[in-house]
């Protein structure tokens, strides 16, 4: 079945969540979820094919080194990487979606390649432009986090200390609850922001890439609030 929009259902199943995030919660409403939430993502990640394939996360947290131990993730989300490095991320909660693409989280042998890539006046000038017109455009620019001074062996006042500062790079896009994500307009609001990011993807494909350390050395580029 095609998909044709999130239900009021999808939403207010995490709302319910949030107020009950309980095992015994989860048991008694699995059924809802399957129906409300994963049937319909999985619909929509097949519309959305041409970024992906796509990975679900599962709806369980891992509370091992967690504060909060509520068991369940607030949110659904998904993943999908190009051929080149660039992942699309989208995710559904009780408060609407979120997408994004780019690189979130990076190895250490990508940041080094991200930072000379923004040292160096060509590649810099143009990330920069880059930055600049997703943002006109109403994306921010963002990643999973970010040093609070000047990475090692750049000065604290380079030119663009600002994306300096990032241990990665995504375009992201947020919206609250709205009647689109209630049809198949959603797809096109998902794939046209995921295209708009087309051309940072394609300047990180390039200057940064795929990590090429060994995965117990550095983890794999992730994306969104997993």
């Amino acid at each position: 079945m095609g998909f044709t929009g999130f239900s009021d259902d999808a939403f207010g199943f995490y709302e319910r969540l949030g107020a009950d995030n309980t095992r015994a919660f989860w048991q008694a409403n699995k059924a809802d979820y399957q129906q409300y939430v994963r049937g319909p993502m999985d619909a929509l990640l097949a519309a959305l094919a041409a970024f992906g394939p796509f990975h679900v996360f599962r709806p369980y947290k891992d509370v091992r080194f967690a504060k909060d131990k509520t068991p369940y993730k607030d949110h659904i989300g998904a993943y999908g990487e190009s051929e080149g490095g660039a992942g699309h991320y989208v995710q559904l909660s009780a408060s609407g979606m979120f997408v994004g693409s780019g690189y979130y989280d990076m190895a250490t042998d990508q940041l080094d390649r991200l930072r000379r890539a923004i040292d160096a006046d060509a590649t810099g000038a143009e990330i920069v432009r880059l930055v600049a017109e997703l943002e006109r455009r109403g994306h921010t620019i963002t990643a999973m986090s970010a040093l609070k001074t000047a990475p090692r062996g750049y000065p604290k006042d380079h030119p663009r200390i600002g994306l300096l500062r990032l241990k990665g790079l995504v375009a992201t896009r947020e919206w609250p609850v709205s009647s689109w994500m209630h049809t198949r307009a959603a797809v096109k609001r998902i794939a046209d922001t995921w295209t708009a990011a087309g051309d940072l993807d394609a300047w990180l494909d390039t200057h940064v890439g795929p990590s090429t350390l060994a995965p117990d050395d550095g983890e794999l580029a992730r994306f969104g609030p997993l």
